[in-house]
């Protein structure tokens, strides 16, 4: 299998799409992984299997639309395997495992049918000091944006799931690539102020533009990188609500095609203006689990 990925854009042609099938029950608070999950554990509103397999079920039939070569992970009895962008992820024509918590590891023995079609020599795993999840980790052409935490508390923090190690690792994996960190706001109670991963708070989208929330970023010098980097007339500022409903995690099928939420109503509409084809599908009960469209793929070849 030829695995290629070298941004987030560039026409899509093969992707690893989780499942909502045979999910389990619901977590019990102290086994949420996360403060969206906890809030709607509490509430008696977390996502029922049958309405987020509606919703997959709906995401496949648009990424078929174009004609992407779609794979599924084996089915693990009582097992929330909805969001293989935590399990892996491409650089280049390198497919690195990525390190997640231990609690998730099974997670990944569902897609080792695919990930043995890899040639050994592109198959990267990192050593246990490394943490790293796929959300965190941007391919941008000569760029590698990469979210972290740096503070001393990171031991305190669920969500906090890539470590300065992790970036480093990928520093020395890709010494001619530009590789960027970017200190997250982390949370594990709030999750208005938590960005999980780097794609709750930023996504390039076409070949120019962006998605971003400044209040997702420690320090404002790193959201002023990308203001630079992109341009802030480029640039898609979304609110702290908007980031609580996850609108920086739609997911790219082209640089013109993209696949977002159907209530995004503000930037659907920003999206259209700029050129952008919008195919709008539901995912709101998925994202009570603080994931959503870019966190349910895991891309393996664009052009």
């Amino acid at each position: 299998m030829i695995v290629e990925v070298k941004n987030e854009t560039n026409r899509l042609r093969a992707v690893i799409l989780g499942t909502a099938q045979s999910n389990g029950a619901t977590p019990t608070a102290e086994e949420a992984y996360d403060p969206k999950s906890l809030e709607h554990i509490l509430k008696g509103t977390y996502p029922l299997e049958k309405d987020m397999v509606l919703e997959m079920e709906a995401f496949e039939q648009v990424l078929k639309k174009y004609g992407v070569e779609v794979y599924r992970p084996e089915i693990i009895k009582d097992c929330n395997q909805i969001f293989t962008r935590d399990i892996g992820f491409v650089i280049d024509s390198k497919f690195i495992k990525a390190n997640i918590l231990p609690e998730r590891e099974n997670e990944f023995q569902a897609i080792e049918y695919i990930v043995e079609q890899i040639p050994s020599s592109q198959y990267i795993v990192p050593p246990t000091e490394v943490h790293i999840e796929g959300g965190d980790v941007m391919p941008w052409n000569d760029h590698i944006f990469i979210g972290t935490y740096k503070g001393e508390d990171y031991t305190h923090y669920k969500t906090a799931r890539t470590n300065m190690a992790g970036v480093n690792f990928i520093k020395e994996l890709f010494p001619n690539k530009i590789v960027k960190e970017f200190d997250l706001v982390k949370s594990n109670k709030e999750p208005r102020d938590n960005a999980l991963h780097l794609d709750c708070c930023f996504q390039p989208v076409g070949t120019n533009k962006g998605i971003i929330y400044k209040g997702g970023f420690r320090n404002e010098k790193d959201y002023e990188y990308l203001v630079e980097l992109f341009g802030k007339e480029n640039l898609f500022h979304i609110e702290r609500e908007e980031m609580y409903h996850m609108f920086s995690n739609i997911f790219s099928i082209s640089p013109n095609v993209v696949v977002s939420e159907r209530n995004f109503v503000r930037l659907n509409q920003w999206l259209r203006d700029n050129g952008f084809v919008v195919e709008e599908i539901p995912y709101s009960e998925i994202s009570k689990q603080e994931g959503l469209l870019r966190c349910s793929t895991l891309p393996l070849r664009r052009d």
